[in-house]
């Protein structure tokens, strides 16, 4: 399995479970990164000896003994080596007080109960992939949100923690349908360290929360929402040489949100000699390429505001002639991107509310709630 640009590999004597081996190295993979902060070759070069004592007490001759960064904090004894994320050129100024960097959760949980650890505080991610299917003229053919709340705890004392929802959250197949402003979901499930005394009647779930990065509740979305990007292609036939497309996407996203890191990719005939691509006329920070050997055009767009449209323009020089299958052969157009500060389902965190301990030390700790959006399978049909 192949994470951050390392490759994680297993063995067996056996004929096993190829969904249990893979399911293993995921878990391998996210025990290492709560125990080094960050998931790189060099934290995993400097954290060796830790990441040997970790590799022996999950897996003991062969037999998986436990995977849960909660319970192997008792049997680890070595500390980590911090290794700091490699920062970019340009760094922008902080202005708003009440934001923290991403970077912010790269720290190790053993840092929870230790002085260098600093402030107490708890990251709240919730994460929506969106899986689109369009037709030929736009339309929606098929649309899902699979969509995670995902938690990582800073606190000292291992409170326990009320997480509120939207109050008019709806959960069932039909849930949702026809009702304007109502939040409907298909279906979730929720960490087992999760008690659900008040869902039913306040959308309220309470727990303690483990070491580590966790899953706190996934769900899924298949009703309508508002699509973020829509993407409509025009297909030209100018000579028996020559073929046109002409792609154009359009953010559907509020005007204060921005798409960003968008790559726009669609194959090409086998038939092709060359591909040229021309965009808008004063258009910055896009760029164009022609991968020859995938035979794919790639339009690479840093950031796109709600309520903007791109459109790009590229010719296909064919060294035959087309025939009537050449249609078939152009696309479908695939997009990948990421939204932050949005999510289409509406899903909301109303409030995080961190229970006194038994020894009565109040304390306010920082509470960071964030969206993002991703793609997951964004694809335009020709």
């Amino acid at each position: 399995m192949k994470k951050n640009g390392i490759f994680f590999v297993l063995t067996s004597i056996s004929n096993i479970s190829p969904s249990m081996a893979m399911e293993f190295l995921l878990r391998v993979t996210k025990v290492f990164k709560d125990y080094c902060g960050i998931f790189t070759e060099e934290s995993i070069r400097s954290n060796f000896i830790l990441l040997y004592e970790l590799l022996d007490e999950i897996m003991d001759y062969g037999v998986i003994q436990g995977t849960s960064s909660d319970t192997l904090k008792s049997y680890i004894f070595n500390e980590p080596v911090v290794v700091e994320k490699k920062k970019t050129k340009f760094q922008l100024p902080k202005f708003n007080p009440k934001t923290t960097s991403s970077d912010a959760t790269n720290k190790p949980i053993s840092f929870k109960d230790s002085k260098q650890g600093g402030k107490d505080e708890i990251f709240v991610d919730i994460f929506e992939r969106i899986s689109i299917t369009f037709n030929s003229n736009g339309n929606v053919l098929h649309n899902a949100i699979d969509g995670t709340i995902q938690m990582k705890s800073y606190l000292s004392g291992n409170p326990e923690l009320k997480l509120a929802l939207n109050e008019d959250l709806t959960i069932g197949k039909q849930s949702g349908s026809g009702n304007y402003g109502v939040v409907g979901i298909d279906d979730c499930n929720f960490h087992e360290c999760v008690r659900l005394d008040d869902f039913d009647s306040q959308r309220i779930i309470s727990f303690h929360p483990p070491d580590g990065e966790f899953v706190v509740m996934n769900y899924r979305i298949t009703s309508d929402f508002r699509i973020p990007f829509r993407i409509f292609p025009f297909f030209e036939l100018s000579s028996p040489y020559k073929v046109e497309l002409i792609v154009k996407i359009r953010a559907d996203i509020p005007e204060n949100n921005s798409g960003t890191n968008i790559v726009v990719a669609f194959p090409v005939p086998k038939s092709t000699s060359s591909a040229s691509s021309t965009m808008g006329i004063g258009v910055t920070g896009q760029s164009t390429e022609y991968d020859s050997k995938k035979q794919q055009v790639l339009w690479k767009i840093k950031k796109m505001a709600g309520g903007t449209e791109h459109t790009l323009r590229t010719k296909v020089v064919l060294t035959k002639p087309h025939t009537s299958s050449v249609r078939k052969e152009i696309g479908p157009v695939s997009v990948n991107f990421e939204v932050p500060l949005y999510n289409p389902s509406s899903l909301q965190v109303r409030y995080l509310r961190i229970m006194p301990t038994v020894s009565g030390q109040g304390t306010n700790p920082y509470r960071w709630v964030r969206y993002v959006t991703k793609s997951q399978s964004y694809v335009c049909r020709l």
